[in-house]
Parts: C-alpha cells; structure tokens; sequence
C-alpha cells in the first residue's frame, strides 16, 4: 500500500498561503533545535527579518509567505546571512537556468513522457533516522531522443514539490540513492562538465537541501571517470557523504533500510509503479503552483551592484585544472 501516510501534505495549503502552522513533533522540534538551531519563540521573527529583506531587495520577485522563508531558514541553520545569500541565489539559478524553469507544466507531452519513466522518486515514509530517501534511477530515459537537460527540468517538478509539501524533511535531510543499472557510454557523454557544474552549482549554492547521504549501486565499469567530474564539484562535506556498494544490495541495507525501499530493491514500501503513479497525481494537484512558480526570479538589470551572469554562474572557467582531482 502506497499511501505515503507518514507525509504531512494535509496542512501545506495553509503553509503555503499564510501563517505557518508547525506540523513537527515534540521529537523533531527538539532535533531542529539541537541540529539547526531553531528556536520556537524566535522563528516568527527571524521569517519577519527575511521577508523584509527581501521586500527590499529591487531585484529580487520572492515567494514572500511563512513556509518558503522558514525553509530557507531551516536549510542555512538559521544563519540571517546564509539565509539571505541563498535565497538570491535561488532565484539567480532559476531566472539564469530558464532550460529547467520554464514552461514547467507536469502534463506537457514531453515532461509526462519522462515522469512516466519513474526516474527520480522520493519514497513514502521516512528512514530510520527520520530522513527522506529519493531514488533516482539514472539510466531509464533514451539518449537519442531525450537530453539530460530535459531529465533534470521533468526531476525538478517532482523535487520542488517535494520540498514544498515535505516539512519534515526540512529538519531530517535528504538521503539519495542513485542506481546506475543499464548505464550507457551514451548516457555517460550526455553528462558533460558544462552540465555538471551547472547542476552542482545549483543544487548546492541554490536550494537550503540537507543532503546526509548519496548511495550509487549497480555502478558500470566506467562509472569512476564520469563521477570523477561530479566529485570536483562537491564540497568537501559531501564528498565525506558518498557510498559506493556496487552490486552489494547487503552493503547498501546497512545505510538504507529495507522497509523505506521498494519491493524491487528488496524492501517493502510499495512498487515503483505505485510511487510514480502517486508522485504523477501530486504534481496534477500542484500544477497551477508549478505553473505560476515561473514568476518568481530576479531581474538582472535592477540589481544593486553588479549583474549576474550565466557564464559566471555555471561557467566552467577555472573549474577544469579542478577536474584533475582523484
């Protein structure tokens, strides 16, 4: 049964909207307290600072609501600065990168074609320590007809509304299980240096995620060139969070559990069918959101100072002598 029971959805309509309604347990209060330094009695002040930041920020057209700030919030251990650095940032990476965040509508023919696939897919429930495990299945899609540009824009509804809807994550983190079975030298030449920094650059600098972990299993025999490139890119903490098991699903049950996978990755959390047919209708529920998320950007020409650039953003300019490492 994939019901995804554990998941907090009900109350995200009144997140989104207005006032922030805490959906944690006594548990998880006390988790973000001790991990991310969160205090009740100050949050709805610290979201306030932020909201008027931004308010002032001629550049900046921000999601002003309570959960969008307080994620943030969450994601830069509630650090004013940090918070205000990355959430520039994101809307930098959003209007800088229009391939990604642009005419997202989940029922396009071509992005349904690819959420068909079940490619990435957060899994109902939690791990043992709370986290959210994701699978992304790296190698379902076509070369020939389907860029990764194209992948990566279709996976990023679903992570976006994940991020949106999913409150305890905020706390927890992120656990991501990469399974590289059927890897082609195709797929592997569609993830060039130009795209992985771009894609490093805007899931580490852009989104306040807490990764704790990145498991790859079923690994080819050339995969350690490819994640080479992916590795130069990483920082330090992340590259300390790697777990490559190979076929060793044994390996890979020591870090992440069998009752959070799926029956085809010998656990008992539904099928993958189950979980693509639920993330499918998830982002059917939330499409006006998606569609109407376009809007908020930044607009280069208004920034105090200098302008950003795409170049200078996901350039690769004194990244390759970066490549060399390993």
């Amino acid at each position: 049964d994939c019901t995804f029971s554990g998941d907090r959805v009900a109350l995200v309509a009144v997140k989104m909207v207005g006032e922030y309604v805490c959906t944690l347990s006594e548990e998880l209060l006390q988790r973000a307290k001790e991990e991310i330094n969160e205090v009740p009695e100050r949050r709805a002040d610290d979201i306030e600072h932020i909201r008027d930041w931004l308010k002032h920020q001629p550049h900046i057209t921000a999601r002003l609501d309570d959960w969008t700030i307080l994620r943030f919030l969450r994601g830069c251990k509630f650090s004013l600065q940090r918070t205000k650095e990355k959430l520039d940032m994101f809307y930098t990476c959003k209007t800088l990168c229009p391939e990604w965040y642009k005419n997202r509508d989940p029922q396009d023919k071509k992005i349904r074609a690819i959420l068909e696939l079940g490619m990435f897919l957060p899994l109902p429930g939690y791990d043992n320590e709370g986290r959210k495990v994701v699978i992304i299945r790296t190698a379902l899609h076509d070369p020939k007809v389907t860029s990764m540009e194209e992948v990566f824009k279709a996976t990023h509804l679903i992570s976006d509304v994940l991020w949106m809807e999913d409150e305890q994550m905020s706390v927890t983190g992120v656990v991501q299980l990469l399974d590289m079975a059927d890897v082609t030298p195709a797929h592997g030449m569609q993830m060039t240096p130009a795209l992985v920094k771009k894609a490093m650059t805007i899931w580490q600098e852009g989104y306040p995620m807490r990764p704790k972990g990145l498991h790859y299993i079923n690994t080819p025999a050339a995969f350690d060139t490819v994640f080479n490139i992916f590795k130069s890119f990483m920082k330090e903490k992340m590259r300390k969070r790697v777990h490559i098991h190979g076929t060793d699903m044994e390996s890979l049950y020591r870090h992440v559990p069998k009752s959070v996978l799926p029956v085809e990755y010998g656990g008992t959390n539904g099928t993958i069918e189950e979980i693509t047919k639920y993330w499918i209708e998830r982002l059917d529920a939330r499409r006006d959101w998606l569609l109407e998320d376009e809007k908020y950007v930044v607009d280069e020409s208004k920034r105090p100072g200098k302008a950003k650039t795409s170049a200078e953003l996901f350039g690769l300019e004194g990244s390759f002598r970066k490549l060399n490492v390993d």
